[in-house]
């Protein structure tokens, strides 16, 4: 479960924020009502970290545990991306 909380209400209400954490929610922190920060579980922290020291190097596949025929499909959307020229930003 998601929930959100304003900088004010998370810093007066900090523990509680820390433990609905550690029961495995996300707790969204705003500012001015946009999201600025989150409070998650180290074990979410950990897995997040793995996702995004993966799927760089090793794909989608590698994160789902992989597939027979993973590897060249892999290669081959790696061979289009890296040949498609990409719109250029004007400013």
């Amino acid at each position: 479960m998601t929930k959100r909380r304003t900088v004010a209400n998370a810093k007066s209400h900090f523990t509680e924020c820390l433990r609905e954490a550690e029961q495995g929610d996300r707790v969204i922190i705003t500012r001015h009502g946009r999201p600025v920060a989150a409070v998650v579980s180290l074990e979410a922290l950990w897995r997040l970290e793995q996702v995004a020291a993966t799927a760089p190097r090793q794909g989608l596949a590698a994160l789902a545990g992989g597939w027979q025929g993973a590897d060249e499909l892999a290669a081959s959307v790696d061979k289009v991306c890296k040949h498609r020229s990409r719109p250029r930003r004007l400013g």
